[in-house]
């Protein structure tokens, strides 16, 4: 048997699943995971970085897209936990080489689930709001 992957959006996708499952071989492996995120979801929160990077400032100056982009993940990380519904991939912080400062790990969104990816992306639509960010892609 070949590799098959099987995307559970209707009945006939689970039968087939079911049914290769029922007859695979000794030994084969099963893996059930919630989809990636998407080349859109990705290109939208970029898109949206750099509005941010535009338009804000923190602590009295402007930051980098990619400075941002590790803010607002760190903030969405630490909502997220509160909430109950941690990120699928953990963080930490961890005190820096030179014991000067800190250093957030892990938390990447290139590893976002789509599930994930939406809800960063309402946050940073919650998070402009507040700002009062114009979004040059909507």
């Amino acid at each position: 048997m070949s590799k098959r992957i099987y995307r559970l959006v209707h009945d006939e996708a689970r039968r087939r699943a079911s049914q290769d499952c029922l007859h695979a071989e000794h030994g084969y492996i099963v893996t059930v995971e919630e989809p990636s995120k998407t080349r859109e979801q990705e290109a939208r929160y970029h898109a949206m970085f750099s509005d941010i990077a535009k338009q804000c400032e923190f602590m009295g100056q402007k930051w980098t897209a990619e400075d941002w982009k590790r803010l607002l993940v760190d903030s969405f990380a630490r909502v997220m936990a509160s909430h109950g519904t941690p990120l699928s991939q953990g963080g930490r912080i961890v005190p820096a080489l030179d014991g000067n400062g800190f250093v957030q790990l892990g938390i990447q969104t290139r590893k976002f689930r789509k599930k994930e990816a939406s809800e960063f992306i309402e946050y940073l639509f919650a998070f402009g709001a507040e700002q009062g960010v114009t979004w040059s892609h909507e």
